[in-house]
């Protein structure tokens, strides 16, 4: 039995096309696998771990091999536990929007918080950087109000997409699939329709092989 986390990032419920479409391939998927299990992460309903000072400090002084404090020690096991969930999966989907061209800024604390060195990835002098997040694959499911298609200026915008999949491959992801469902705002409401239909049903397809 495989556990597949579902990290939700956004806010809008049943309004939002990135849920709609994760929710088509989640059904699909459970179809496929019925031994399975999803577990959810709301970002705006869940709590995420702050990055404050005491949690920066015991991060350091872990770089340093320094004596974490009690309250330093306990702040960064909430940081732990936070990764421990993302680590335990066997499957990732991530469902967002875009943002001012970019993420929501949940799921960016979120990222903040379980990219650590020692954890996610490790570093060397001599082999750079290695990805410690391995041997699963990751869904993208991204939804747009525009249109970012590669190859033309708008894509230049476009730093939802390119960062994701960027810092999975940087912990360790390989096999990175994403669905994009765009526009969902500058052509109207019955274009945004038609275009998560498809998105749908791309979802519904790729699900059964993923």
């Amino acid at each position: 039995m495989a556990t597949l986390l579902h990290i939700q990032a956004s806010p809008r419920g049943e309004e939002s096309f990135s849920l709609r479409t994760a929710e088509a391939f989640l059904e699909s998927y459970l179809e496929s696998n019925p031994g399975d299990r999803v577990k959810t992460l709301d970002l705006f309903a869940d709590t995420i771990p702050e990055f404050g000072l005491e949690v920066a400090r015991g991060k350091y002084k872990i770089l340093h091999g320094l004596e974490q404090t009690q309250e330093e020690k306990q702040a960064w096991q909430v940081v732990e536990e936070a990764i421990a969930q993302f680590t335990g999966a066997d499957k990732l989907l991530i469902s967002a929007p875009m943002w001012n061209f970019h993420l929501p800024y949940r799921l960016k604390q979120y990222i903040d918080v379980i990219v650590q060195p020692g954890y996610t990835f490790s570093y060397s002098p001599e082999e750079g950087y290695t990805g410690l997040t391995t041997g699963r694959p990751a869904m993208l499911i991204l939804a747009r109000g525009g249109e970012y298609p590669a190859g033309t200026d708008a894509s230049a915008l476009d730093f939802q997409q390119p960062y994701l999949e960027c810092i999975l491959g940087f912990i360790g992801f390989t096999d990175i699939r994403t669905i994009v469902v765009e526009p969902t705002l500058q052509s109207g409401p019955e274009m945004a329709e038609q275009k998560l239909a498809e998105a749908a049903a791309k979802a519904r397809g790729a699900a059964k092989s993923f």
